[in-house]
């Protein structure tokens, strides 16, 4: 089943509905949230956030990666966030996929190897723990940024926190 065209079309008519108008480039929240890309989490009901509060990134596992760092330091320093918010979840794609087992596959079907290597984790606590910490060594985020870390349980909906 396509969902290409319907999605589409959603979106060209999305300006009926649009009320975004006048909001600013710096979130109001001056808030930075990284994230998994699980469709199963709504950040904005989560956090209780609103459209223009905050940036979300997200990537496979909500991972501190290069690209992540990248985007980071470009919503604290050219746009004016000033705190991270790490959220990663139970249930997640990442604890299932042996990643070199992942990259050897991708290699043999494209005959590339590719460059962004993930070690992948399987304590999802450590790996909260994890991020958290990359952020806090990256030289590329502002020294002292508050950096935070919660679980979500995607089968409760209840939200912890494993470190801090």
């Amino acid at each position: 089943m396509a969902v290409l065209e319907p999605v589409i079309d959603h979106a060209f008519h999305y300006r009926e509905r649009f009320d975004g108008a006048g909001l600013p480039l710096t979130p109001r929240l001056k808030l930075a949230v990284l994230t998994c890309m699980d469709s199963r989490i709504d950040v904005f009901d989560i956090l209780g956030l609103q459209v223009g509060d905050a940036h979300v990134l997200r990537n496979a596992g909500g991972a501190a990666t290069d690209d992540a760092i990248r985007s980071l330091a470009i919503s604290q320093r050219a746009i004016g966030t000033q705190e991270i918010l790490v959220l990663h979840h139970s249930d997640c794609g990442m604890l299932k996929l042996k990643m070199e087992d992942f990259v050897s596959e991708l290699e043999s079907e494209t005959g590339y190897r590719p460059s962004w290597l993930d070690e992948g984790f399987s304590d999802l606590g450590a790996d909260v723990a994890r991020s958290v910490a990359a952020l806090r060594r990256s030289p590329f985020l502002r020294p002292g940024t508050p950096i935070r870390g919660v679980f979500y349980d995607v089968a409760t909906g209840r939200v912890t926190e494993p470190c801090s």
